[in-house]
């Protein structure tokens, strides 16, 4: 109760804090480059990443700079790896939900998942986050035959960068209060599994607009992703 009724009392602030960053913080472009290919040896393995900002490479230039191309560079000396990238600047789980309903079918062994920001910004409710993430599962289980998702969790907002006080103090505690239904989601779906990063966003680590992550982070972020994978497979 605290936490909401501060934030009511916060508005005031809260608002004006909202456009100013809107408005501030650089906009950053897409990473160019390949988002689909089959690369490497070994055992076949078809995966899918869905997302935002992030999974799309928002912060590097490149593809091969990002979190796909860090990832699928770790896993193609282990598999026959078929891979693609399907990630919008400004995604929310409805609109990846409408994306994936428009898509071909095809099979995806593991569904790698980038959501959140996009959610907390438009203030979507602890409550239907948790549906739609399992309108999400469900959804990637009846059209691609997935066989595990491995989302990765709200990052830490309290702790970037581009975000002044309180502001960034509240969007922290919207990403924790999605992030534990997150934890609860999974309880019940033993096809999936949370895969946390384990890295401050240290400011020198993140791309110049102060919310993305930089080389660095989405290196770190796709070796911990390989090795859950590599685990599972």
């Amino acid at each position: 109760m605290f936490p909401r009724l501060t934030t009511l009392l916060l508005i005031p602030v809260l608002l004006p804090q909202g456009l100013y960053v809107r408005f501030r913080t650089p906009k950053l472009p897409e990473a160019n480059g390949e988002r689909a290919g089959t690369v490497g040896s070994g055992k076949r393995l078809k995966l899918l990443i869905l997302g935002d900002s992030a999974a799309a490479g928002v912060g590097v230039d490149c593809q091969s700079r990002a979190l796909s191309g860090r990832l699928v560079e770790r896993l193609k000396p282990h598999f026959t790896l078929d891979w693609s990238l399907e990630a919008t600047t400004g995604h929310t789980t409805k609109d990846v939900l409408a994306l994936i309903e428009a898509m071909v079918a095809f099979k995806a062994d593991i569904v790698i998942t980038s959501l959140g920001v996009n959610d907390v910004t438009s203030s979507t409710m602890p409550k239907e986050w948790y549906g739609l993430q399992q309108q999400l599962i469900d959804q990637l289980q009846r059209k691609f035959s997935t066989q595990q998702v491995i989302m990765t969790p709200v990052p830490p907002m309290h702790l970037f960068p581009a975000l002044p006080q309180p502001l960034r103090w509240c969007l922290g505690l919207k990403a924790k209060a999605l992030n534990q239904q997150l934890v609860r989601l999974i309880q019940y779906n033993p096809n999936c599994r949370i895969v946390e990063p384990e890295f401050e966003l240290d400011p020198s680590l993140m791309a110049k607009d102060g919310f993305h992550p930089g080389e660095k982070l989405y290196d770190q972020w796709a070796e911990i992703l390989a090795e859950s994978v590599l685990q599972s497979h």
